[in-house]
């Protein structure tokens, strides 16, 4: 291992010495995997304000189903023809947002943003394994991003198969508007999207088990390096089945094979495809599509981890009982993914073998849970605003995963498949959880991201707003849904038995309206200090783990001179017998003194 370092530092002499760096090699087609962090974020949030303003103007049709806004019309053309949304893009702006939140703000924006950022900072490396696979990830993340965005504006519009696009309405381009060339770009999309989520994934491996410096055993790495770790393992070996079916998919579609397709009848026509089944392809995408849950949820559990411990200014507890939460999950979720298929008409006793897999997730999620209170319990709190954001985590991921046990009971689940309920569960445990872990993030890194601090006052106005509207979003929604009103209607208005309930969509729109004005908030905080904000300290929060040791600036590296040595855990705080509350990792030990993460 010390033979790679010494490496690393004599490349990095060379680079400085010999290395002259143009606009386009800093900023564009960078290798530096720091400002390769900060790309997948910006591109992250600019992902993110296009699938928010699609869902707020879904959200007003919901709540005043054919009223006229003359506002959709400006930014929607023909699709709102009169101020009204067209039910066909309704579908579309579903699809699209679900997609855009899921993989490109959630998978890549959290995983792409915070792993290159802190694994070569936090284990101690000059960089990532490959900087030029660092480089090629990003740019195919950019790539499907830019075929994403471009399928809406196309003239029979994007996809409307709903974020999961399940074949036949994905696999016959004749369906429907949104069965056509927009399917097709979604396709294109998402595989270059896994082939980025790829490049990433074994990047990130490959690094934290070859470059760690002098000392970093994987037992005192930070729960943040394990949780992207595990995070990127899931994907290697998750993402390749959704690569296998959008493939199998295009050929159904392109080159007249029945993969998925049979006994179909269009036009009173039947088509010549059978023999495939549309149920294989729901198998291939909740095989990833559960993994993803946790692709998306670990990433923001370990984030939470460092920013609790940091500001209750304790240890984290049960420090390998979060590493063993966190395996323990991963394994379990390759093999519950016939929870999303209860309908389906699978057998009933492999509906009860997918519902004990499934409730035994609970138990390595509750001691993730239990881990937290007990580290925030009697903490010397210091409530930043990642602080807020990280606690706001757990409290969503606890409400999100008690609706989870009634959707995991097949019995229960079947009443409320494809209602509002399911929307409200999967909004709250792996929606809201996985956006406060990234904000938690943003905040809490900033100052190592940028060298400068973000204002304090309206993070904390960010927070309330966005916590509050997030519980008014999808608190009601659970309701709706026990009542059967099922997801992805345009309008509810054909059916008398949910006139009642007008009201409470309206209400969910107010607060969706609300969380979506509390974003400025965030947005002219984030770009105002990167530019103009107070100049962050070396160690503004007092934190025990190394990024925090190197200047920052932009330099290839990392570190100036020798990487520092690694000598303790991660999470010396409020150390007994210590003049400070917390002991960075690059301290030696002092006699007698006990290594925790031993």
């Amino acid at each position: 291992m010390s033979h790679v370092i010494d490496h690393g530092h004599a490349a990095d002499d060379h680079q400085n010495h010999h290395h002259h760096e143009t606009f386009f090699n800093k900023y564009v087609f960078s290798q530096d995997h720091k400002m390769i962090s900060k790309q997948f974020l910006i591109t992250a949030i600019i992902m993110g304000i296009i699938a928010m303003l699609m869902s707020t103007a879904f959200r007003m049709q919901l709540a005043y189903p054919g009223e006229k806004f003359p506002i959709l019309e400006t930014f929607l053309g023909k699709w709102a023809k009169d101020g009204v949304l067209d039910p066909s893009f309704y579908l579309a702006l579903v699809t699209i947002h679900g997609t855009i939140m899921v993989f490109f703000v959630l998978t890549g924006g959290l995983s792409g943003t915070f792993s290159n950022l802190l694994i070569p900072l936090q284990i101690g490396a000059r960089d990532m394994a490959s900087g030029f696979l660092n480089m090629l990830s990003y740019w195919f993340f950019f790539v499907s991003s830019a075929i994403m965005v471009y399928s809406v504006v196309i003239e029979t519009g994007p996809a409307s198969g709903g974020w999961t696009v399940y074949p036949p309405l994905s696999a016959l381009p004749q369906a429907m508007p949104g069965s056509g060339l927009g399917m097709t770009l979604w396709l294109v999309s998402m595989s270059i999207f896994i082939v980025s989520s790829l490049l990433g994934s074994l990047n990130y491996i490959v690094t934290i088990i070859n470059l760690r410096t002098v000392g970093m055993k994987m037992t005192r790495l930070p729960l943040t390096i394990w949780a992207f770790f595990i995070t990127a393992i899931l994907g290697v070996l998750s993402f390749p089945v959704l690569l296998a079916a959008a493939l199998l998919l295009i050929f159904d579609r392109s080159m007249g094979t029945s993969f998925y397709l049979s006994d179909i009848f269009i036009g009173g026509q039947a088509l010549e495809q059978t023999g495939g089944s549309p149920i294989l392809y729901q198998h291939l995408f909740w095989f990833l599509g559960h993994p993803e849950v946790y692709i998306v949820l670990l990433p923001a559990l370990g984030l939470a981890s460092e920013v609790i411990a940091t500001n209750s200014r304790k240890p984290i507890f049960g420090y390998r009982a979060m590493i063993a939460s966190m395996l323990g999950i991963a394994f379990l979720s390759f093999i519950v993914w016939g929870h999303h298929m209860f309908i389906t008409g699978m057998n009933p006793f492999l509906g009860s073998v997918f519902v004990f897999t499934t409730l035994l997730v609970a138990i390595p999620s509750a001691v993730k849970v239990f881990n937290y209170l007990t580290t925030l319990w009697k903490g010397n709190l210091v409530l930043t605003p990642a602080m807020m954001f990280g606690i706001g985590l757990v409290s969503f991921f606890i409400t999100g995963g008690v609706t989870g046990i009634i959707l995991g009971d097949s019995a229960l689940d079947i009443n409320v498949h494809d209602t509002y309920f399911v929307v409200a569960h999967f909004h709250i445990v792996m929606g809201s959880s996985a956006i406060f872990g990234m904000f938690a993030g943003i905040y809490h890194w900033f100052p190592r991201m940028y060298g400068r601090m973000m204002n304090k006052k309206i993070g904390y106005a960010h927070f309330w707003l966005t916590f509050v509207g997030a519980y008014g979003v999808f608190f009601p929604q659970h309701f709706l849904g026990l009542a059967g009103v099922p997801r992805r209607y345009y309008a509810n208005t054909e059916f008398p038995m949910f006139d009642g309930l007008v009201d409470i969509n309206v209400l969910v729109t107010s607060f969706a309206i609300l969380a979506a004005a509390a974003q400025a908030l965030f947005l002219f905080n984030f770009f105002y200090s990167i530019w103009r904000g107070p100049k962050a300290p070396q160690n503004p929060w007092n934190s025990n783990t190394l990024e925090w040791t190197a200047p920052v600036k932009h330099m290839h590296g990392n570190w100036p001179g020798e990487i520092p040595h690694v000598y303790r855990w991660a999470y010396d705080y409020s150390k007994p017998g210590k003049e400070k509350d917390f002991v960075p990792q690059n301290i030696p030990m002092e006699d007698g003194e006990l290594d925790e993460g031993h």
